[in-house]
């Protein structure tokens, strides 16, 4: 084999590509929760995101703010000395818009880390289980109660604005707001419970939906043949066997507000603390309930 045919004996190199250690702070896991919170919040209403994902929330917003603007308008340019509609229903009143913000937030916020398995990016990170589940919970109800809250703000001031009585206004207020409180509570956790079982947002949107919309329709509807079959003790019962009207149960049991159920019938105090024990059980098994869906990391 002639000479320069020889293969040259393999030399090792060493290649210096920059890599050093990070020497700067280290922010912990309470900032990653925080950090996660405040994206999945600002998801919810399409901050961050492109100008479409920001046209459905932010006119449900203004579909949901506008009639108590109305209402405002009205009450101070005739004087009334009395709001329309008690804080305690607007909520009620509006629950399609509530619904529709829930059905298409909640998929966005869990569905496509499920669909793109982005979870376990996360959970490479000093975040844990809990954290991506609190984060996400607690950034979904912080929504619900934007939405559902705002209203009421706006309601106040008008009420303010009309001169009516302000310890009246101002006791009837913060009942509201502890109402719609405990309903973005109990919603946020429905609607991930109910997103989280799929990676497909838009069957995550039709169950939300379908959850929602079935069983109030099904519970009213057998609510008005008892009352019109004067049997009027079930009607109260019979709803604890859907989340609107497990929120107007427990409203007009504790927090002075009119019942929607037929004929007003709404649950006392003995019945509405049983929707109260229903409402924090669905809440902390809504919690548990996700922290058993992420228990593995891989999904």
């Amino acid at each position: 084999m002639p000479p320069e045919m020889t293969a040259a004996p393999a030399q090792g190199v060493i290649h210096n590509i920059g890599y050093r250690d990070y020497t700067g702070p280290r922010l912990g896991r309470g900032y990653a929760r925080r950090a996660l919170y405040s994206q999945s919040l600002r998801g919810a209403y399409g901050l961050g995101r492109s100008a479409k994902s920001k046209v459905l929330p932010m006119t449900l917003f203004g579909v949901m703010c506008v009639p108590a603007a109305i209402i405002v308008a009205v009450a101070v340019a005739t004087k009334m000395t009395k709001l329309p509609v008690e804080y305690t229903r607007y909520a009620i009143l509006l629950q399609a818009v509530i619904g529709l913000f829930l059905a298409a937030q909640a998929p966005q916020s869990v569905s496509r880390d499920l669909r793109f398995r982005t979870v376990p990016l996360y959970f490479s990170r000093p975040v844990e289980r809990v954290d991506y589940v609190v984060a996400k919970f607690a950034a979904l109800a912080s929504a619900l109660f934007l939405l559902t809250a705002t209203p009421l703000v706006i309601l106040y001031a008008g009420a303010l604005l009309a001169k009516m009585g302000f310890a009246a206004q101002t006791k009837a207020f913060a009942q509201g707001l502890v109402s719609v409180a405990l309903l973005s509570l109990f919603f946020a956790g429905i609607g991930l419970v109910v997103a989280a079982l799929t990676p497909r947002r838009g069957f995550g949107v039709a169950a939300v939906i379908a959850v929602l919309t079935i069983s109030y329709g099904a519970v009213s509807t057998v609510q008005g043949i008892a009352l019109a079959r004067d049997n009027t003790d079930i009607i109260a019962w019979l709803g604890l066997f859907s989340p609107v009207t497990l929120i107007d149960g427990v409203q007009t049991a504790f927090l002075s507000a009119t019942s929607a159920f037929p004929g007003g019938h709404g649950p006392g105090a003995g019945a509405g603390a049983l929707y109260l024990l229903v409402v924090l059980g669905a809440v902390a098994g809504s919690y548990g309930l996700l922290m058993a869906r992420y228990r593995r990391a891989g999904l």
